[in-house]
C-alpha cells in the first residue's frame, strides 16, 4: 500500500490498543510543524540573501524582489500550505479515531457480557427434584432420556452460518459469527472472518470499522488469495466515506500488486476505480 493509505490504516488498528493512536498522531503533528518552522526559516532566510525583507514586514518597508526571489517565496509558501493542511487534517483524523475507539470499546464490552451471561446459562445446574414420600415397592419406570447438550460448534460451522446470515442480509448474525470466530484465534480462519466481519459492517453502512476490518484481512494474507478481495473492500469503504484520494491510492495498489485479476474480480476494481473518480 501507499505510505499514505499504510499510515492512516496503521492509526486505524491502534484503536485496540488504547491512547496509542493518539500519540502516533501527536508525533507525525509535530513532525509536520518542525517542518513549517524550518520552511518559514528557509523562506525567511532566502529573502535575507537576495536583498528582500522577511514576509512578516510592512509591505512599504520590503524593497522590490525579483522574478527569482518571487518564485523561491512561492514555492515555499505552498510547502508551508501543504504541511499545514496536513496537519489539520491529522487532528480531524484524531478525533475519528477517538470516536472509533470508544465505540470498539462499547461494542468490545457489550459482546463480552453477552458471551458471559451464555456461559452462565449453559453451565448452570438442573435444579435438585423434590423428595418423593416413601411408597411400596413398584416395578422402576423407564428413564427419561436427557437432551445432549449441544456441542460448540466450530470455526468453520460459525463461519458457514454467518455467510448463511450475511446472504439474506441478517448482518447482526453475520457479524456475531466473525467475531466468534475472531474471539477463537483459529489462525487458519481469521482471514475470512475479518472478511465476513467487513462484510456485515459495510452491509450496517458501517464504512469505518469495515476498512479497519478489510485492512486487517489485508495484513494476514498480503500475498494470499484473497487479499484481493481485502484490498477491493477497502478502497469501496474509502469511497463510501468520501475518501477519494485513499480509495485511489488502494486501487492503484491493487493494480500493482495483482496485475492480473481474474473476473469477476477485475470487472469490480473498474466499477471501483470509476466510482471513486481514480485517473
Amino acid at each position: 500500500m501507499t505510505m499514505r493509505v499504510a499510515a492512516t490504516f496503521i492509526l486505524g488498528l491502534t484503536l485496540l490498543a488504547g491512547p496509542a493512536a493518539a500519540q502516533m498522531e501527536s508525533r507525525e503533528g509535530i513532525a509536520l510543524q518542525n517542518q513549517i518552522l524550518q520552511l518559514r526559516q528557509e523562506m525567511e532566510q532566502a529573502l535575507r540573501g537576495r536583498g528582500a525583507a522577511p514576509p512578516m514586514a510592512g509591505p512599504s518597508m520590503a524593497p522590490p524582489m525579483t522574478g527569482s526571489a518571487n518564485d523561491l517565496v512561492a514555492r515555499l509558501l505552498d510547502r508551508v500550505n501543504v504541511l499545514e493542511e496536513e496537519v489539520r487534517r491529522l487532528r480531524g483524523r484524531t478525533d475519528v479515531l477517538e470516536n472509533q475507539n470508544t465505540r470498539l470499546r462499547e461494542d468490545l464490552e457489550k459482546l463480552q457480557g453477552d458471551m458471559e451471561f451464555r456461559f452462565s446459562q449453559q453451565g448452570a445446574p438442573a435444579a435438585a427434584p423434590p423428595a418423593a414420600a416413601p411408597a411400596r415397592p413398584s416395578a422402576p419406570a423407564p428413564a427419561a432420556a436427557e437432551p445432549a447438550a449441544r456441542p460448540p460448534r466450530t470455526p468453520e460451522r460459525a463461519l458457514q452460518e454467518g455467510q448463511t446470515a450475511l446472504a439474506r442480509r441478517d448482518f447482526a448474525t453475520a457479524e456475531a459469527a466473525a467475531r466468534e470466530v475472531i474471539a477463537s484465534r483459529a489462525a487458519p480462519q481469521q482471514v475470512a472472518a475479518q472478511l465476513l466481519l467487513a462484510e456485515a459492517l459495510s452491509g450496517r453502512r458501517d464504512h469505518a470499522n469495515a476498512a479497519i476490518a478489510y485492512n486487517e484481512a489485508y495484513v494476514r494474507a498480503r500475498t494470499g488469495p484473497r487479499a484481493p478481495e481485502a484490498l477491493l473492500g477497502l478502497a469501496n469503504s474509502f469511497t463510501a466515506l468520501n475518501s477519494r484520494r485513499e480509495a485511489c491510492d488502494t486501487l492503484n495498489d491493487l493494480r500493482s500488486q495483482f496485475p492480473n485479476l481474474r473476473p469477476p474480480l477485475s470487472e469490480q476494481a473498474a466499477a471501483a476505480r470509476q466510482r471513486a473518480g481514480c485517473r
